[in-house]
C-alpha cells in the first residue's frame, strides 16, 4: 500500500500515480518504482491542466457518499476506491472479512469501513487501519435494510436495486440513490517538488485496483478538486409519490412535481418513484433535454377520461420496473382532453402509456398494459426495451408502437392487439402522394428477448423501413398468430437469428421489396396466402426456414438460395420466382393493403408478370407440393440450380409443370437434386421409375424416402434407382418435416 503527506482532494495528482504501482509486486521493487513515481509527479507537474475528474482516471466516475465521502467507480459501476474528505482513502478489497453477496458477486465488508490514513512518516509501511472517517459517520437504522450490503463505507451500507443504480437510506428509512459527484474550481493547495511525495510500495493488492495498461491518469497541479452533491433539487431524496383513490401524495418535494388531485406533473430531470392504487395521471412536462427516470414499485394506475401515463415533452422517459413487483395501466376507452402542442394544434392521447418523445422500458418487474382507446404503449419517437421486464399488453389497435424505433433487446413480452398490429414503427416521409422511407426511422430492431402475439388483428410485426431479427444481446423468441401477415416491412426484413413462430392468415413473413434470411429457426403456417413473399427479391443464406402450410411456399421476382435448410408445402407451387407484387392466395386480409397501394400491397417495380428467376448454388432443401396443376420449383423466367441439395415432391394432377417448371431457360446441374412426381417434369431428366413411401430413391450422389407415391422421377446424373443402404452417403440431413435426405458432396 502507500503512505505520503499530500494525499486526497488537496493534493489530487498523487492519486493519479496509483495506476503505476499496478505493475509492481514485491519489496525488491520499491526503490524502481519509487523513481518512476517522482519521474512521473514531475511530468504530471509540468502538462498538468484544471477540471481533473475527482476520480483521476479516464472511465472512472465520482458518486457523492452519504457522509461526504467520493465513491470512485469503475466502467462496470463496481466501486474502486473511496476518498474521504480529511483526504484518506480506502479500497473494498482491503476490507478484513470480507463476504460476497451471491446475488450480485460484489465484496461487502463486515467492519465500518477501511481507509488508508495519511501519515507525515515517508517511510511508513502504509499499512491498513480501519477507521471511521474524519467527518464522522451516520449508522444505517437496521430497520431500513432490504438486502445485503454491497459494502459499508464510515458506518453507511450501501445497496444496488435491480436495475442496478447504488443507494443507501436516510435516518427515515427514504431510500437515496447515490448521485454523480459535481466539482468546483475552488483553489488548491500546488505540489510543491516530487520530493513531497515518497511512496513505499508493500504488495501486489494496490494491483487489484487499476491496471495500467487500461487507466489513464489525469493531474491537475493548480487546483485541487471540492466536491459537492449535485442532488440538491431533491433535498438528499428521491420524490415518492403513492396514490390512493383519486388522489396522491407527495414525500421528499424536489420542486419539481406538482399534484392536483389523481394528476401528478413532473417538470424537470430526476428520479421519481411511485406505488399505490389509484385514478389519475402521470405526466411528463420538462425541458427538451431533460432525462427522467419514473421508477413503478406496485403501481396500479387507470384513467377513466384519458391515458394513465402521458409523456408531454422530455428528451427521453424511462420507466423502471422495480424486481417483484407487478404494475398495472388502463386507459380510458374515449377521449375527452385535448393538449396544445407547439404549432397551435392540439393532441390526444393515442394510448394507455403515451409519449410524445424516447421512452425506455427496463427493470425485472412486470409492466400490465390495457389500452383501452387505442394503442397499448405508444412511442411518438423511440420504444426501447431493456433488461428482462415482464410486460402483458392487451390494445384495442396496436400493441407496441415505436413510430421512429422499435428496440427490444430483452424481457418477456405477450401482446393481444384486437385490430392492429402487435409491434409497429411507421414512421416515413410524405411529399404530396409520395411516402419513400426515413433513413434510420421506421425500424423493428429485436436483439433478444421472448415475444408472443397471442392475438394481431392485421400484422403481428410490421415496420415501414426494415425489421431485423438477431441475437446481439441473447437468443430472440418470437412466436405470431396473426389475420394478416406475420412479419411485414415496406423495404427489407432481416431474419438473422431466433427461434420464429408464425401462424398467419396472409403471407407469414412479406416485404414489398427484399427478404433476407441468414439464420435463426423459423416455422411458419400460412394457409391462405405465402410462406415467404417478396415483392423483389428473396435471398436464402443461412438458417432453417420450415412452410408447414401455404398456398405458396416461397414466392419472390428473383429467388437466391445459397445455402440454409427449407422444408416446404404449398398447396400450389413450393418455390414461385413471378413477377409483379403480391397477388396470389387470400387478397382479402387487411394485412394486404397496409400501406396503401391496393390488394396485395406491392409496388410491383415495373416487374412483368412473365418475369422471374430462381437460382439454387447452395444450401439443402426440400419442397412438396398438393395435388392439381401444382409446380415444385417454378420460375416465371430462369430456373438454374448449380449447387445445393434439392428434393422435390409434386403431386401435379392435370396441367403442366411439375417438379421443375420454367418458362425461360432451365439448368439443373447440380449433382443432389431428385425430383418425385405423379405426372412428368416440364424441365430437367425424366425417368419412369415407379416409387413408393416404403424405399429410399435416388443416385449413387442423393437418396431419399417419398412421402408420396408416383410413376416419374427426375436427377441430374441418370437413371435413379430403388436404394437399399444408405449407409455410403456421407452426409444427411433430416428435415423439420422428419424425412432425412443422405447425400455425397
Amino acid at each position: 500500500m502507500l503512505s505520503r503527506n499530500c494525499l486526497g482532494i488537496s493534493t489530487p495528482i498523487s492519486l493519479g500515480l496509483l495506476a503505476l504501482l499496478a505493475g509492481c509486486s514485491g519489496e525488491s521493487s520499491t526503490t524502481s518504482a519509487t523513481n518512476d513515481l517522482k519521474t512521473a509527479v514531475e511530468g504530471a507537474i509540468e502538462g498538468a491542466t484544471e477540471n481533473t475528474n475527482v476520480c483521476l482516471y479516464d472511465g472512472y466516475s465520482a458518486m457523492q457518499g452519504a457522509t461526504g465521502e467520493i465513491l470512485c467507480m469503475d466502467a462496470a459501476g463496481n466501486l474502486a476506491f473511496w476518498i474521504n474528505m480529511d483526504g484518506s482513502y480506502g479500497f473494498p478489497e482491503a476490507a478484513q472479512g470480507t463476504t460476497t453477496d451471491p446475488a450480485t458477486g460484489y465484496s461487502s465488508a463486515t467492519e465500518s469501513g477501511v481507509v488508508t490514513t495519511p501519515t507525515s512518516d515517508s517511510t511508513s509501511t502504509g499499512a491498513i487501519e480501519s477507521s471511521a472517517s474524519a467527518t464522522g459517520s451516520t449508522e444505517t437504522p437496521s430497520s431500513c435494510t432490504d438486502s445485503k450490503a454491497l459494502y459499508t463505507i464510515n458506518g453507511v451500507s450501501y445497496y444496488q436495486s435491480a436495475q442496478g443504480y447504488i443507494y443507501y437510506f436516510d435516518e427515515a428509512c427514504n431510500r437515496i440513490k447515490v448521485e454523480t459527484a459535481a466539482s468546483s474550481s475552488s483553489v488548491a493547495q500546488p505540489i510543491e517538488s516530487s520530493a513531497d511525495v515518497q511512496p513505499t510500495v508493500s504488495s501486489s493488492s494496490v494491483a487489484q485496483l487499476v491496471s495500467s495498461s487500461s487507466v489513464t491518469p489525469t493531474v491537475n497541479s493548480s487546483s485541487a478538486t471540492t466536491v459537492t452533491s449535485n442532488a440538491s433539487t431533491s433535498n438528499g431524496n428521491t420524490p415518492t409519490i403513492k396514490y390512493a383513490s383519486a388522489s396522491a401524495t407527495l414525500e421528499n418535494d424536489n420542486g419539481c412535481v406538482s399534484i392536483d388531485g389523481g394528476t401528478v406533473t413532473i417538470t424537470c430531470a430526476g428520479d421519481y418513484y411511485f406505488n399505490g392504487n389509484g385514478n389519475g395521471q402521470i405526466q411528463v412536462n420538462a425541458a427538451s433535454t431533460d432525462k427522467v427516470e419514473l421508477y413503478l414499485n406496485n403501481l396500479t394506475l387507470s384513467n377513466s377520461n384519458d391515458a394513465p401515463l402521458y409523456v408531454r415533452n422530455a428528451d427521453k422517459v424511462v420507466i423502471n420496473l422495480e424486481s417483484g413487483t407487478t404494475n398495472t395501466f388502463s386507459d380510458a376507452s374515449t377521449r375527452t382532453t385535448s393538449y396544445a402542442k407547439a404549432d397551435g394544434s392540439l393532441d390526444t392521447t393515442g394510448a394507455a402509456i403515451y409519449a410524445k418523445d424516447d421512452l425506455t422500458i427496463k427493470g425485472e418487474g412486470t409492466l400490465k398494459v390495457t389500452g383501452n382507446y387505442n394503442n397499448g404503449i405508444h412511442s411518438s419517437n423511440d420504444l426501447r426495451v431493456r433488461g428482462n421486464p415482464t410486460i402483458n399488453v392487451t390494445a384495442k389497435n396496436n400493441g407496441l408502437k415505436g413510430k421512429g424505433l422499435v428496440d427490444i433487446e430483452g424481457g418477456d413480452i405477450t401482446i393481444s392487439a384486437t385490430s392492429g398490429d402487435g409491434i409497429k414503427s411507421d414512421e416515413c416521409t410524405v411529399n404530396g402522394s409520395d411516402t419513400t422511407i426515413t433513413d434510420g426511422k421506421g425500424i423493428v430492431d429485436i436483439k433478444g428477448g421472448k415475444i408472443t402475439i397471442t392475438k394481431a388483428g392485421d400484422d403481428g410485426i410490421q415496420a415501414y423501413n426494415y425489421i431485423i431479427v438477431r441475437d446481439s444481446v441473447s437468443t430472440p423468441t418470437i412466436n405470431v398468430t396473426s389475420t394478416g401477415k406475420g412479419i411485414v416491412s415496406e423495404n427489407r426484413v432481416y431474419i438473422n437469428a431466433g427461434k420464429i413462430d408464425i401462424s398467419s392468415g396472409d403471407d407469414g413473413v412479406h416485404s414489398n421489396m427484399n427478404i433476407y434470411f441468414n439464420g435463426g429457426y423459423t416455422t411458419i403456417a400460412a394457409p391462405k396466402n405465402d410462406g415467404v413473399h417478396a415483392d423483389s427479391t428473396l435471398t436464402i443464406n443461412d438458417g432453417t426456414i420450415y412452410v408447414t402450410n401455404s398456398y405458396e411456399g416461397l414466392e419472390a421476382w428473383y429467388i437466391k438460395a445459397n445455402g440454409g435448410i427449407t422444408d416446404v408445402y404449398g398447396t400450389d407451387d413450393a418455390w414461385n420466382a413471378a413477377g409483379g407484387n403480391d397477388g396470389s392466395g387470400n387478397t382479402s386480409q387487411g394485412g394486404q393493403s397496409n400501406w396503401g397501394f391496393g390488394p396485395g400491397g406491392g409496388m410491383g417495380g415495373g416487374m412483368g408478370s412473365s418475369s422471374g428467376f430462381l437460382t439454387i448454388t447452395g444450401g439443402v432443401h426440400h419442397a412438396k407440393t398438393s395435388s392439381g396443376d401444382t409446380d415444385g420449383i417454378d420460375s416465371n423466367g430462369e430456373l438454374t440450380i448449380s449447387g445445393g441439395v434439392v428434393i422435390v415432391e409434386c403431386q401435379i394432377s392435370g396441367g403442366m409443370g411439375g417438379s421443375f417448371d420454367s418458362d425461360g431457360n432451365a439448368s439443373l446441374t447440380s449433382k443432389t437434386v431428385l425430383g418425385f412426381s405423379s405426372g412428368s417434369s416440364e424441365k430437367g431428366s425424366n425417368y419412369s421409375v415407379s416409387f413408393s413411401t416404403s424405399s429410399y430413391y435416388g443416385t449413387s450422389n442423393v437418396a431419399f424416402k417419398p412421402t408420396i407415391s408416383g410413376r416419374y422421377m427426375v436427377t441430374t446424373t441418370g437413371q435413379p434407382s430403388q436404394i437399399s443402404n444408405v449407409s455410403s452417403y456421407s452426409k444427411s440431413v433430416t428435415f423439420p418435416s422428419g424425412s432425412t435426405v443422405y447425400y455425397n458432396e
